[in-house]
């Protein structure tokens, strides 16, 4: 089986990478555009996989992506390219138009035409696996409800709205066109190779650099919470189990409000790194303002993916948090020189939209 796996670089997309290629009968070709968030740093666990291979390429040029698919003989696309930074859609929502709407428009394009042209026996096996996020759905009350994937569509931000839209390109290509299509929609993905202006990383490093620890607002708001290894094995069972047409919700049941999530971290890196003179890292929490449009709480029935496809998450929220900071700690390889060069340790998604 030859997979197309767009946005391979990327936190969840190298995650997937790393887990294929330990099946001996996939090849994976990894579509990358290498923007701040592509990293081949997070690829060099694979670099020397005989069944891996990376085209720098965008997307949006439907032409070199059709000439991929040709060249590589692809029987499914898993399509996690995408900007996908809520804070950064605030300050710039264009790129997240031009990416995860007219990018997987062009997508479709060339996976329509090149499906077209398979034999029937391959017809019916290929694929297009669109990987979206539960912020598609909006936003839910503190005390009640869940996402299913019956949930009507409510997007807050530009992120969420361009997903939203990308998401009902797809179906719509399944439903005009007949393009054999599979979509998911995650909770919150954390762990192992995550960008560090993400919460989970930027409170771990900043904390080690003895930097505040920012959290908007009051630090209620909550999210479900999905170890990156437990996601990246759920989308392979999706993309080779699933059925052409359903979508499928994925989420850990790790519901945590903001501020209980560093408070945990800060409880781990107290036994794993002590500060000095004895104080907590909690002392570096610092509360700032709210972003616009923050969402008050998500949370992800996944009983659909575990019940038709078997999934289950490997990892609880401690343990995985626990894992998470353990890699941190001994990775310093990978994320120094983000922080270091491109990335300021700051949040975003306060500023004037542009």
């Amino acid at each position: 089986m030859n997979i197309l796996v767009t946005g391979g670089a990327g936190f969840i997309g190298s995650a997937v990478c790393r887990l294929l290629v330990q099946r001996p009968d996939v090849e994976v070709i990894n579509l990358d555009k290498l923007t701040y968030a592509g990293n081949l740093a997070s690829l060099r666990p694979i670099e020397n996989a005989p069944n891996h291979k990376h085209y720098q390429a965008d997307i949006c040029d439907g032409a070199a992506v059709l000439d991929i698919l040709r060249r590589e003989k692809i029987d499914t696309i898993m399509h996690l390219a995408a900007e996908s930074h809520v804070d950064r859609s605030i300050d710039g929502p264009g790129a997240f138009i031009e990416t995860n709407v007219l990018g997987t428009f062009r997508l479709l394009e060339a996976a329509l035409t090149y499906w077209r042209t398979l034999p029937g026996s391959r017809q019916d096996t290929f694929r297009f696996h669109h990987i979206s996020t539960d912020e598609v759905f909006g936003d839910l009350p503190f005390d009640e409800g869940v996402f299913t994937e019956e949930t009507p569509y409510a997007p807050s931000s530009p992120y969420s709205a361009s997903k939203a839209a990308s998401d009902h390109f797809v179906r719509a290509w399944h439903e005009t066109y007949g393009l054999p299509v599979v979509l998911s929609n995650c909770s919150n993905n954390y762990g192992p190779f995550h960008f560090p202006e993400k919460l989970i990383p930027l409170v771990i490093l900043n904390a080690l650099d003895e930097k505040p620890l920012p959290i908007y607002g009051e630090g209620a708001n909550v999210r479900d919470w999905l170890y990156v290894e437990d996601h990246a094995r759920a989308l392979a069972l999706v993309a080779t189990k699933g059925t052409p047409g359903e979508s499928y919700n994925i989420g850990g049941r790790a519901e945590r409000t903001n501020l209980a999530v560093v408070e945990t971290i800060c409880d781990i890196l107290d036994q794993r790194r002590p500060r000095r003179g004895g104080k907590s890292h909690r002392d570096l929490i610092t509360f700032v303002t709210d972003r616009p449009g923050h969402d008050r709480r998500y949370a992800i029935d996944p009983s659909k993916i575990e019940r038709e496809l078997g999934w289950q998450a490997e990892e609880t929220f401690e343990t995985g948090l626990a894992r998470t900071v353990d890699w941190y700690l001994a990775n310093q390889w990978w994320w120094a020189p983000i922080r270091d060069g491109r990335y300021a340790g700051e949040r975003l998604g306060i500023g004037a939209p542009a």
